[in-house]
């Protein structure tokens, strides 16, 4: 429970007890015990904190991130409407894995695939402002860059990978 709310917290019970596959009465006796701290979060849901974990959180400012198949940011939590919109259906298969996930200030706004050659290249499920979209770019260029030609295998491919988007485009 520490380890989950030291590297995803806050969050909610229910995502504590899905988590760790617990009862919620596990869950409130583990929270008790951490001396976890009871937060507001948005639409008047209550996360809990670490006690060491109260500070203000500065802004980042624009921010672009494009994760692999099954990354723990995007499967951490139950309730994932904050950051996923409604995309939920599209980024994740039957079984609930999550694909590749294109990040734009803190929300997930579609998805990356390779081409034949390995070049990354973003699919955008919402519009994003002309910033974010060269942004995205430009971590598509230094995914592909950094993975030099190597395709990535993976079993996990979301609906969205899987279609055939019309802004689907190379980084410029």
């Amino acid at each position: 429970m520490r380890r989950w709310l030291y590297s995803f917290g806050p969050g909610t019970v229910d995502d504590l007890a899905w988590w760790l596959g617990a009862t919620k009465t596990v869950v409130r006796t583990a929270l008790a015990g951490l001396d976890a701290v009871a937060v507001s979060l948005d639409r008047g849901a209550t996360g809990w904190v670490l006690p060491d974990d109260l500070d203000e959180t500065p802004e980042p400012g624009p921010w672009a991130a494009l994760l692999p198949v099954l990354d723990p940011t995007v499967m951490g939590w139950q309730g994932r409407d904050f950051y996923l919109g409604p995309h939920r259906d599209r980024l994740f298969d039957r079984r609930g894995n999550a694909g590749t996930t294109a990040w734009a200030d803190g929300r997930v706004v579609g998805c990356w695939v390779q081409d034949d050659a390995g070049v990354v290249r973003v699919r955008l499920l919402e519009p994003v402002p002309a910033a974010a979209r060269r942004a995205l770019d430009a971590e598509a260029s230094r995914l592909t860059e950094w993975l030099g030609g190597f395709r990535v295998p993976s079993v996990y491919g979301s609906p969205a990978m899987r279609s055939d988007l019309s802004d689907t485009t190379a980084p410029r």
